[in-house]
């Protein structure tokens, strides 16, 4: 600590210089969810932290800047950068990726998450912002693109299906917030398949609305929103925008996993001459075949640490539920696989609970079936190989992997968007040029 501060300015310039929010540096210090208040007390002098506390705070700054310098996917500062983009409910930087490699330069990104953060920060050497509703879009950085997997347990089939009624489901219009604010030339979203039907399109139809900015948006008020996302709501977009199911199997991933995509380019921006029906395609799926083998790790790791093989207990439960299922005529239950199996089943969030959407197959090495480790975990959603997978519990990294996006779909659909951009900037040019 510099001698030459007191202790309040020590905190605060400790925090700034890692840039972290009060809510976030009171995450990674464990002060709960009074931690807010608490770490504005200190910097305003009003109490002090403990002795312990204190110390907390070096070693946290000590931590994280060794971290930050060690991230493997940390942006190497370039002189110059192709585009920049902003990271939305960014999980553990899933849709991030693939844009970076692409010569993208993120500029902001939110995540509420507290754990996610952690993984976050491990891999990519910075620490998200946290709520989003709180961070006024006025304060978020100018960007071309802006990437968004808004949450999905609203409309999924796992979840409750309620929707904009569920305040999950509300996180949409935090986007069109930003977007109303920013004008990023393009967009990507993400979200389960299942947004397509739900309350028989009409939410979709409604989101499509609000950004092609055919309509102000007719959004009842007991709807939860932010006052500024309520205030946004003016019809004021004009994005071309389109929508698509993909497969992350036939993407060469080996897992069932189907997600729509939402894309859109401004209008405003590229103008009438500059057609997106002809300029943007989707990315031709190449559907390679896929064999679980490939992303499984031998079976001497699994042998020298066995805490993915469940129990007999667990186990008999499983078979249990199947065969009462399959006696009601549907098809719930465990899913099996081995090597051999072409593809896995969707995992989700809940996979750390019991692993029956995805069991590995032991019965020729005389044991039950087992769960993925993290890294199969990490491999089965296309992350690379030098990703961090230990940065959190067990627990947690499943349910991230879980929440997060197959890389090889995000990299198809990033390369199909940055040409369609570069084309459309090509042609405003030779427009100029003509006018000029």
């Amino acid at each position: 600590m510099d001698t030459n501060l007191s202790l309040a300015e020590y905190i605060f310039k400790t925090r700034v210089g890692l840039n972290l929010g009060r809510t976030e540096f009171a995450n990674f210090l464990g002060l709960g969810n009074a931690g807010e208040r608490t770490v504005r007390g200190w910097e305003e002098g009003e109490h002090l932290p403990s002795r312990k506390k204190q110390d907390d705070i070096a070693v946290l700054e000590q931590y994280l800047t060794e971290k930050m310098l060690s991230a493997p996917f940390r942006y190497q500062n370039r002189q110059s950068y192709e585009f920049s983009f902003i990271d939305l409910f960014a999980g553990i930087g899933g849709i991030r990726i693939p844009f970076q490699d692409l010569g993208g330069k993120c500029v902001f990104t939110s995540e509420w998450d507290k754990f996610a953060q952690r993984t976050y920060a491990a891999n990519f050497g910075e620490v998200p912002y946290g709520d989003i509703t709180k961070i006024n879009a006025s304060d978020i950085p100018h960007h071309d693109i802006l990437l968004g997997g808004f949450p999905c347990q609203a409309f999924s089939q796992a979840g409750l299906g309620k929707g904009f009624s569920d305040t999950r489901g509300t996180m949409f219009f935090e986007i069109q917030r930003i977007l109303s604010e920013k004008r990023p030339k393009a967009f990507l979203l993400e979200n389960v398949k299942q947004l397509r039907g739900h309350d028989k399109g009409r939410t979709l139809d409604t989101i499509l609305s609000i950004l092609r900015g055919e309509k102000a948006a007719d959004v009842a008020y007991d709807i939860p929103m932010s006052e500024e996302a309520r205030r946004a709501l003016t019809g004021d977009l004009n994005y071309w925008v389109d929508t698509k199911v993909l497969r992350a199997a036939d993407f060469g991933a080996p897992q069932n996993r189907e997600r729509i995509f939402i894309v859109g380019f401004d209008r405003d921006y590229f103008g009438p001459d500059v057609s997106f029906d002809d300029v943007f395609s989707w990315p031709i799926p190449p559907c390679t075949p896929t064999r679980v083998g490939d992303i499984l790790v031998p079976d001497s790791d699994i042998e020298a640490d066995d805490k993915y093989t469940i129990s007999d207990r667990l186990w008999a439960g499983h078979q249990k539920r199947k065969l009462a299922h399959q006696n009601k005529g549907n098809g719930f239950g465990y899913s099996l696989v081995d090597e051999n199996s072409p593809y896995t089943n969707t995992i989700s969030a809940r996979y750390y609970k019991d692993g029956s959407e995805i069991l590995v197959d032991q019965s020729t090495l005389g044991k039950n079936p087992r769960k993925l480790t993290p890294r199969e975990c990490a491999r089965v959603q296309g992350f690379p190989e030098g990703f961090i997978v230990d940065a959190v519990s067990h627990g947690q990294i499943y349910k991230q992997f879980g929440n997060s996006v197959c890389i090889n779909v995000i990299e198809a659909v990033a390369k199909s968007m940055i040409e369609a951009l570069e084309m459309g900037e090509q042609i405003l040019a030779t427009d100029q040029a003509i006018r000029a």
